[in-house]
């Protein structure tokens, strides 16, 4: 089933339909919708609780002022009827056998309204009384005793407050209000997170499709790089970086490609030559031959592994630890024996982390080639230099001349000079010094001197301890 996301596929081998959305923009806003219709509905709830509260708590609080009130104007055994308000139009006056003394208007006629009867300790007391599908919010305040006394001999009494239920607490109407709002609320946010995630997300796209139109053919197209420094343009100047090395790494891989093809075939072509003089001239020394043929061999071995070591330097892994360059630049200068005297100057020990054995190799490399073509001496110093370590090697040689000084580092460029005085050699030494130097976060170049050639490696000081 080509094609098919593993992840799709169910344990008997059919296909499960895809729930999940694949785009970014969906997750984000159906996962924003989520905590968003939560976190209103949980509002909601709150409002509702609330607003249902304090609708109660003012219908008592009327309730309770006019059984208060009434109670308070009481002055005879019979009080005559209540003057009610249109928020609370029931009241009636019962007494102990729950017979109504005295009633409203509109609670002549009725039954006692409740047979709650508070205690003398708590005198005022409400609750909401449901009878025959209506809804009553009643407040029961007892007569205090004095007055009791006063008026029926002691007789308790009970004044009864009602109010209907309003419309409001009485329907689902606020609950569908709230609802609705919630809905409308989550709806909004999802719409605005769907848009602001668009926004963000819209040079990412544009990326995308940039990045899609390259090939390896052709690494010169770059992906769009808006402004500012949030997450996305660091993102779109990474990349553009990434491929800024990518290019350059293919392009050296290019050149370097081309200049092994050219290399190798001189000494394969050598080779073959003199293989082909053995079997077609037979009066020739065949030993001779032989010799001439594993010298080419050598030598052409040499460059494949001088090849290797190049591409190991720039690509493979390294172990690290910290190296004294002053300690180090003077066990390189004691092995060189039999050539020009090497002279050491280090006034202090720098201390770098990198590869010794690299490291070790580069210095050497650059030893020999001073030697090389050094008259008197060769001079080699350790310093500090702009917070970095530097460790310049010169000879008192002819020198470079400033148009070469890069072209030396070229894999297979050798200089005239160069060519006479090491005709052996493969062209790599310098290139994979300054493959070194820059695996270590530092540089090798060829600067200015008043005689001979004057190589300074410089490298990052390891952190202090």
């Amino acid at each position: 089933m080509k094609g098919t996301d593993p992840a799709a596929i169910g344990g008997d081998g059919g296909v499960r339909p895809r729930l999940a959305p694949t785009s970014i923009r969906a997750r984000f806003t159906l996962a924003m919708a989520g905590v968003s219709l939560l976190v209103y509905a949980v509002i909601g709830v709150g409002v509702d609780t609330a607003v249902h509260n304090r609708i109660e708590r003012d219908s008592f609080r009327d309730t309770q002022r006019a059984a208060t009130e009434w109670i308070d104007s009481m002055r005879s055994p019979t009080p005559p009827q209540p003057i009610t308000s249109e928020r609370v139009p029931y009241l009636q006056l019962v007494d102990a056998n729950g017979s109504v003394v005295s009633a409203s208007r509109a609670a002549s006629g009725l039954p006692a309204l409740s047979m709650l009867r508070p205690p003398v300790g708590d005198r005022i007391q409400s609750r909401v009384q449901c009878a025959n599908g209506r809804c009553l919010l009643l407040t029961a305040g007892l007569v205090p005793p004095e007055k009791a006394a006063r008026l029926w001999a002691g007789q308790s009494h009970i004044v009864y407050a009602a109010m209907p239920r309003p419309a409001l607490l009485g329907s689902q109407r606020l609950e569908a209000l709230v609802a609705a709002g919630v809905l409308a609320a989550s709806l909004l946010t999802s719409w605005v997170t769907w848009s602001l995630v668009g926004r963000t997300l819209r040079p990412v796209e544009a990326m995308r499709a940039q990045i899609a139109e390259i090939t390896i053919s052709d690494l010169s197209l770059r992906v769009p790089q808006p402004s500012g420094d949030d997450e996305i343009a660091r993102l779109a100047r990474t990349a553009n970086q990434t491929l800024d090395r990518l290019e350059d790494a293919m392009e050296r891989q290019r050149r370097f490609g081309s200049m092994v093809s050219h290399e190798l075939r001189r000494p394969l072509t050598g080779l073959r030559t003199q293989l082909e003089e053995v079997l077609l001239f037979p009066d020739a020394d065949p030993h001779r031959g032989v010799r001439d043929a594993l010298a080419t061999a050598g030598r052409l071995q040499s460059i494949i592994e001088e090849m290797l070591m190049l591409t190991r330097i720039s690509t493979g892994p390294r172990a690290v630890e910290p190296v004294g360059l002053a300690a180090l630049a003077r066990e390189e200068a004691a092995r060189r024996g039999g050539g020009p005297p090497v002279e050491v100057s280090a006034p202090e020990e720098l201390t770098v982390t990198g590869n010794r054995v690299q490291l070790a190799g580069v210095l050497a490399n650059l030893l020999v080639n001073a030697q090389r073509h050094a008259r008197t001496g060769v001079r080699v110093t350790v310093l500090r230099a702009d917070g970095d370590a530097a460790v310049a090697v010169q000879d008192d040689g002819a020198g470079i001349a400033p148009g070469d000084r890069e072209r030396v580092f070229e894999p297979f460029t050798r200089l005239a000079e160069g060519r006479r005085r090491d005709p052996g050699g493969s062209g790599l030494g310098l290139a994979i010094c300054r493959a070194v130097a820059e695996t270590h976060n530092g540089t090798l170049r060829v600067e200015d001197s008043e005689r001979g050639a004057r190589f300074v490696l410089r490298l990052p000081l390891a952190p202090p301890p």
